[in-house]
């Protein structure tokens, strides 16, 4: 099958296929050469429509006999629009289609089904060579799971796409980690002014729907912004607040987070003013982790997460420095509640300022919960959401309590 820049049409035996026009940002979204995409997107901004080209053409020219493609939705109604759309989209008697089973068979042999997430077990079992997953924001995670495991042997691509509902979901998770640079990931963030811009929405129905709406409903379906639902300790209108350009000005303190398993290792340093005027995250063996610290630090005041595999690492750094210059500090319940409380006034009270990236990324999916036993609250737990990083947060927080308290107080003293 013959690919061209742009529908699919049979000539003389020979199969042509033309990519549909989209617009820029949805070719920015899907068509790129990394495995996952990651699209939080306006209601009504093309987001369908490009997840549906993508998948037809990694059929077309990517299919052959017996290799499955999926689209998955939470209703089988839902998945039953984008079955339509696609069939009136192909020209007539080119494919095969089920509207029972909702499938189309291409002439290359290749099957796209279009299936409800609504039992995340019936998705296990089948070998999947691409999928788009729609309005992921209203799956559930063992959706996404149950269809990540079909790509494993094949090591198909995968493309998520649906509105914001809130923070609390998988897919608000996933993006955060997306947007902070996980490799293999693109995000992407398609809002009603790129919509109406492409001249896929008109103004005054965006217009009218912000009279008519209420606040965080809008905000979350046509400017991809999710309402804040409490469980955040910093405040997402403080944390977009505090957003700064990165300092060039001198570090008078540095903290660390060390790399616990499959985390990252992340340094922030804050000048005089409180702002981040260093930052560095990697991923490296223990040696030239300890090299790279070391260096980038020098002699200036470091407040270093000693936590478990931190201690034998504290030790080697002081070891090369000095006492005074690396100092410890141990994760507790209660001193990571009381530097989290504190990263929160700096934050809320905008004392604090940090760059555009991966420590806004976490900051903004950070979350604290409650802890207890028979229904009495006995204290609070600060942590990012399962499966995302806290590291940018820990070693900012390192470094604004070592500022904060003074930077010849003893860590002990803090809590």
């Amino acid at each position: 099958m013959k690919a061209r820049p742009q529908s699919t049409a049979t000539v003389d035996n020979v199969i042509s296929y033309e990519r549909p026009p989209l617009k820029p940002y949805q070719l920015k979204a899907f068509f790129h050469k990394e495995r996952y995409s990651e699209i939080e997107a306006s209601t009504k901004s093309g987001k369908t429509h490009g997840g549906i080209a993508w998948l037809n053409e990694q059929a077309a020219i990517g299919g052959a006999p017996g290799r499955n493609y999926w689209w998955v939705a939470p209703s089988y109604i839902q998945a039953g629009i984008a079955y339509r759309r696609l069939k009136l989209a192909l020209p007539p008697g080119l494919c095969k289609y089920n509207d029972g089973n909702l499938t189309v068979l291409y002439p290359n042999g290749a099957m796209i089904w279009f299936k409800s997430g609504e039992k995340p077990d019936t998705l296990f079992g089948e070998d999947v060579y691409a999928a788009v997953i729609d309005e992921a924001s209203r799956l559930r995670a063992d959706a996404f799971y149950a269809v990540r495991s079909t790509v494993t042997k094949t090591k198909g691509k995968i493309r998520m796409i649906g509105n914001v509902k809130g923070r609390r979901n998988w897919f608000y998770h996933l993006c955060r980690k997306a947007e902070a640079g996980e490799p293999g990931h693109v995000y992407s963030k398609i809002t009603a002014a790129d919509a109406i811009k492409a001249g896929v929405l008109s103004k005054d129905e965006v217009e009218d729907a912000q009279r008519t709406l209420p606040e965080n409903v809008f905000r979350e379906l046509f400017l991809a912004e999710p309402s804040d639902d409490g469980g955040n300790p910093f405040g997402q209108k403080h944390i977009q607040e505090c957003i700064s350009p990165i300092s060039s000005a001198a570090p008078v303190v540095w903290g660390w987070d060390l790399a616990k398993s499959l985390d990252w290792t992340v340094g922030v340093a804050l000048d005089a003013s409180n702002v981040v005027c260093r930052f560095i995250r990697f991923q490296e063996p223990w040696q030239e982790t300890i090299q790279k610290i070391q260096s980038e630090t020098g002699s200036i005041k470091a407040f270093v997460d000693s936590t478990g595999v931190g201690d034998p690492v504290l030790e080697t750094l002081q070891r090369k420095g000095t006492f005074e210059n690396f100092e410890g500090v141990k994760f507790t319940a209660q001193s990571k509640q009381q530097m989290m409380e504190g990263l929160a006034v700096g934050i809320q009270q905008h004392i604090l300022k940090y760059p555009e990236g991966p420590i806004v990324a976490e900051l903004d999916a950070f979350e604290y919960e409650y802890t207890g036993r028979g229904g009495h609250s006995t204290g609070v737990r600060y942590s990012a959401p399962e499966g995302m990083h806290d590291d940018c947060v820990c070693a900012l927080a390192l470094a604004y309590s070592g500022a904060s308290h003074g930077l010849e107080v003893p860590w002990e003293q803090w809590v």
